[in-house]
């Protein structure tokens, strides 16, 4: 392959993908060089009855890595792992074989030995994060937990954040409450299940005030009895920057396991940009953020009980105090606009100019 790229990013999903989005493609849009990307399937995920389904394109996939590892390029970005397939082999392969290879991670990959089915536990991604880490020249973590294991396996780690880009969000006009009131959640279908850990408190502030919940994701209902008080917005780039404006208040509950607690707090990110006032549980980064928010941290069903009902009777200029910190905060501190030169710089791209 004579004609190569000298400088690729390597990542399981496409862009529509949120680690994928987030790490890869929206860096790559902001930096001046060029970058070939493997993106695998090119989709929002890579699971098994997904990559059945196309045998032909993995195929590609497949090969199209073996490729890029013998062209051996200046510069690597491998974003989580490079095939779902892999057990590490094509992880060492393209991170050896560049001149200079990045190793970037989001989740708490290193903890996640494959649960959920066979399929996953042949290839965990546990496995892959492991071997990525000892063979790459510099490992990029998302956060202080992920960045302290990866700290004991090599002597090269920087911590940058998952950033997003504020100015590309509709910011909230007023805090003035719907009638009824809109509490929202922004994700995944993977991720929607963790709404159940608060339904008794959301199902006590929907009796108390008529609160509604905004679901900003998949159209599919998978909530029981808190779909009788939810609205459905399909998610797009559009609406995930637009729709949150018109929510009263956003919610991340989040499990309090090893797993989540490598979680970059990117909702919490979300609603920033939006200027939207948010409760979320204090687990892992996110209760740094919501320090810095001076947002209320809710640990238990009370907690969440309380403090819905405690934002939803504040004055509008209380919402709007929390909402507008949030919003300085994210465009202070985690922005792309204030991280790029220090993402190009962990890169070393100034060397490929």
């Amino acid at each position: 392959m004579d004609d190569q790229p000298d400088r690729w990013a390597v990542t399981p999903y496409g862009r529509n993908a949120g680690s994928s989005r987030v790490r890869v493609f929206e860096w790559l849009d902001r930096t001046a060089l060029d970058f070939a990307v493997s993106s695998y399937l090119s989709r929002r995920n890579a699971t098994p009855s997904r990559l059945a389904r196309h045998p032909v394109a993995l195929l590609r996939a497949e090969r199209r890595l073996r490729d890029i590892a013998t062209a051996r390029p200046r510069r690597l970005l491998l974003h989580r792992e490079a095939s779902p397939l892999s057990r590490g082999e094509s992880e060492r392969r393209l991170l050896t074989s560049s001149e200079f290879a990045v190793y970037d991670f989001d989740d708490a990959l290193q903890w996640d030995y494959g649960d959920g089915g066979l399929a996953r536990r042949i290839a965990p991604k546990s496995l892959k994060a492991h071997v990525a880490v000892r063979y790459a020249d510099r490992v990029v973590a998302g956060n202080t937990v992920l960045a302290d294991w990866a700290s004991q396996h090599h002597p090269d780690v920087v911590v940058i954040p998952s950033c997003v880009a504020p100015e590309t969000y509709t910011r909230k006009s007023t805090h003035d409450l719907h009638d009824p009131p809109r509490l929202g959640w922004i994700g995944s279908p993977d991720n929607e299940a963790h709404l159940l850990l608060i339904e008794e408190a959301l199902t006590e502030v929907h009796r108390r005030t008529g609160a509604r919940l905004t679901i900003i994701g998949t159209t599919r209902p998978s909530l029981g009895p808190l779909e009788s008080f939810t609205h459905r917005v399909a998610w797009s780039a559009t609406t995930q920057r637009t729709a949150l404006a018109e929510l009263d208040v956003g919610l991340m509950p989040v499990p309090d396991t090893l797993y989540s607690r490598g979680k970059c707090g990117y909702k919490l990110l979300q609603y920033g940009a939006a200027a939207l006032p948010a409760v979320a549980s204090p687990v892992g980064v996110n209760a740094e953020i919501l320090s810095l928010f001076g947002a209320p941290m809710a640990a238990h069903t009370r907690d969440w009980t309380d403090a819905l009902l405690g934002l939803l009777a504040s004055p509008a200029s209380a919402r709007e105090q929390l909402g507008q910190r949030a919003h300085d905060v994210t465009c202070r501190r985690y922005s792309y606009a204030a991280w790029l030169p220090r993402w190009e710089a962990a890169l070393e791209l100034g060397a490929t100019r």
